[in-house]
């Protein structure tokens, strides 16, 4: 078999930096071997990069047997203790589900999202993020990512094992990777860092400001997220909204210590 063609195409794909700006994602796995499945899952499409939220066994013998060959992507895995660490730098994080929610971004299926993870994926880093195996991604994983992906299944029988949705996801991105890419303006999208630090911010000054005193805030919070999801910010919009926070909390504050200093003239 004539391998040229492909060693060819990925050297072409890595110059591109496409894939070298993707990271692979799994949250909380519990079955080692399912992580040594994904990583062979991942070399065999180019993916190099993986990453791995408190996995309950690793490294692990049955990882390095099922990896069957990408023992280096075993031994260049990142492990993390929490999700935000793993989507350090990350400007677009892509969940994978596998069924619906009463509170969430828009569900596409792979075909449709992989060409806007590539696109993506040419200037800045990029996150896949896979939950476990029994429950998927928690609410709050859901609420980290400005896109969501459903693989069609069977609704019969939709259970997918993990490192079969990582192959069919890695798939799906080498072939976005060979179609053609449209030409796109530069943007310079927020970080996770930024993004959460906003998220941070809004929900103090929102406390502040008396705003949850007839909400919910964790579901106001998750609906909030939603709407910044879909608007994708970019950094300088980050700190634009930030500062707008920063004068609504100063001017609070002047209007507390105005009426508490009223209330003292009163007594």
């Amino acid at each position: 078999m004539n391998l040229a063609p492909y060693s060819n195409w990925k050297h072409t794909l890595y110059k591109q930096n496409h894939l070298g700006n993707i990271r692979v994602v799994l949250s909380h796995t519990s079955h080692p071997g399912n992580i040594g499945a994904a990583a062979r899952a991942m070399k065999t499409m180019g993916l190099q990069h993986l990453y791995l939220i408190n996995p309950r066994h690793f490294p692990d013998p049955q990882a390095l047997a099922m990896a069957a060959g990408a023992d280096d992507l075993l031994q260049n895995a990142h492990v993390c203790s929490t999700i935000d660490e793993a989507l350090k730098d990350v400007v677009l994080t892509v969940g994978m589900t596998a069924r619906l929610r009463d509170i969430s971004n828009e569900v596409l299926t792979p075909r449709d999202a992989m060409p806007q993870v590539v696109r993506q994926a040419i200037m800045q880093p990029v996150a896949l993020l896979f939950g476990t195996e029994m429950s998927g991604l928690t609410n709050e994983e859901v609420s980290r990512a400005q896109m969501l992906v459903n693989i069609p299944a069977d609704p019969e029988f939709s259970s997918l094992n993990l490192a079969a949705a990582v192959q069919v996801i890695s798939y799906e991105l080498a072939i976005a990777i060979q179609g053609d890419q449209p030409v796109i303006q530069p943007l310079s999208p927020a970080t996770h860092q930024q993004v959460e630090g906003y998220m941070g911010h809004l929900e103090k000054t929102l406390h502040e400001i008396g705003f949850f005193t007839t909400q919910n805030p964790a579901r106001m919070m998750q609906r909030l997220r939603r709407l910044y999801a879909r608007t994708r910010l970019e950094a300088d919009e980050i700190n634009i909204l930030r500062g707008i926070l920063s004068v609504t909390t100063e001017y609070n504050a002047r209007l507390k210590s105005r009426y508490l200093q009223e209330q003292q003239k009163d007594v």
